[in-house]
């Protein structure tokens, strides 16, 4: 009997030490804070490290989704622990891109667990979880925004929401991958803009009656 009970333990012991720390653990998943702050013309997003660490994910992959978002250029220092932005951004503009990229590049659809891990598949990035072994595609809503930007041309009239106001007072509205600027207008308020001038994902216009 003391046998079996010696195996029993030591078979389980050896499987808890087989199992993932994240499933040994059931603390609640949060985010770290952004700690944000300005410097000149720039701003700086100061714990970025800390962040990519905590969601498992290479650095270069969140930064180009964020500067994508938020419709600015910016590079990592500090050794990969922070991260400077041209312009300024404002701390929930970021939090609420850091919540989307947790969404769609982190947490599993099934269990909402933050346990996965980006694997290829071909051409298809895969998002699989080590908890309950989902899988799901990623760049879903990346590949919409594709084809909805080739829409984007000067001379054309879009009805855009204006989600965000820049550092110049000019509302900052989205449509597929381009980022548009509409001078006049408010946070919140759905406009006919055309469409000025177009350099690279950036569109510039006029709100119309």
């Amino acid at each position: 009997m003391a046998q079996d009970t010696f195996d029993y333990e030591a078979l389980l012991k050896r499987a808890k030490e087989k199992l993932p720390h994240t499933l040994e653990s059931h603390d609640r998943f949060q985010v770290p804070e952004p700690d944000v702050m300005i410097e000149g013309k720039t701003t700086v997003l100061r714990n970025f490290g800390e962040i990519v660490d905590k969601l498992r994910r290479e650095p270069n992959h969140m930064l180009a989704y964020l500067l994508r978002e938020l419709g600015t250029a910016g590079t990592i220092e500090g050794e990969g622990q922070r991260v400077v932005f041209k312009g300024k951004v404002t701390t929930t503009q970021i939090v609420d891109r850091i919540k989307n990229y947790v969404e769609e590049y982190v947490l599993c659809t099934e269990c909402s667990r933050p346990d996965t891990k980006i694997v290829k598949d071909g051409r298809i990035l895969i998002l699989t979880c080590e908890t309950c072994g989902a899988r799901r595609p990623v760049h879903v809503k990346k590949q919409v925004k594709q084809e909805e930007a080739k829409e984007i041309v000067a001379g054309q009239i879009y009805d855009l929401m204006i989600e965000d106001v820049g550092k110049k007072g000019d509302g900052i509205a989205r449509k597929g991958g381009f980022v548009v600027y509409v001078p006049g207008t408010a946070k919140g308020s759905q406009v006919r803009v055309k469409i000025e001038k177009v350099s690279g994902t950036v569109a510039f216009g006029t709100r119309v009656s």
